[in-house]
């Protein structure tokens, strides 16, 4: 059942392989809405989720100084998309698929 890939209206590459993942974006029925986010997959030890983290500084007012802070997201991946640890991705916002993941990989991005 390999179907030419939907435009899910962001400008983000589609993937050239097919999958019967229904929770693809570009492939099944899932919908992209929301934050769009940028990080590093530190595991990919669960099945078709992976772990992203990203890095971000946040200023101190009392003190004027910098301080660097980092969040976990769990991001879904469809079959289509190969991920691997190490690898910059690119994550969209979409309805909750478990208890703690939210997101979706749309593509890997150039570090």
């Amino acid at each position: 059942m390999a179907q030419k890939a939907k435009d899910i209206g962001l400008n983000v590459p589609a993937p050239e392989r097919a999958c019967d993942d229904p929770n693809c974006p570009f492939h099944g029925f899932l919908k992209v809405r929301g934050s769009l986010l940028e990080g590093r997959v530190v595991s990919d030890k669960m099945a078709r989720t992976v772990t992203v983290r990203r890095d971000y500084v946040r200023k101190i007012p009392k003190y004027d100084r910098l301080e660097k802070r980092s969040s976990r997201y769990k991001a879904h991946v469809p079959g289509c998309l190969d991920i691997d640890v190490g690898d910059w991705v690119l994550l969209g916002e979409c309805r909750p698929l478990a208890k703690t993941v939210a997101f979706v990989v749309l593509t890997r991005q150039e570090a």
